[in-house]
């Protein structure tokens, strides 16, 4: 059996990969990968963490499927954005987007 702290391992590298692609990209495209990083690792921290605490009971399984249809709510209504930016601007990136602004 793999032990909890390489599952916690592996969700603290995807949330500081997910951390570092949020604040470093200037690409809209790459924040929003970057936010489903960081949501996945919480996917991942909330099933190993029901599996090694309560095994029974579904939990963590149930959160993360919660979880996977707000990132998926939030990808779509993100991309929308993001295209409507592009159709308007011709460009996606964040620095230069000023439409929004008052």
């Amino acid at each position: 059996m793999i032990p909890l702290e390489w599952y916690l391992g592996l969700s603290a590298a995807l949330f500081c990969i997910g951390i570092f692609a949020v604040l470093s990209r200037r690409n809209a495209i790459g924040i929003l990968m970057g936010i489903e990083l960081m949501l996945n690792a919480a996917n991942i921290n909330l099933v190993a963490l029901a599996r090694y605490m309560h095994p029974h009971i579904l939990t963590g399984q149930v959160f993360a499927i919660f979880i996977m249809t707000v990132a998926a709510a939030e990808a779509a209504v993100g991309l929308a954005i993001v295209i409507s930016v592009y159709r308007n601007a011709e460009h996606i990136n964040i620095d230069k987007i000023t439409t929004m602004k008052w």
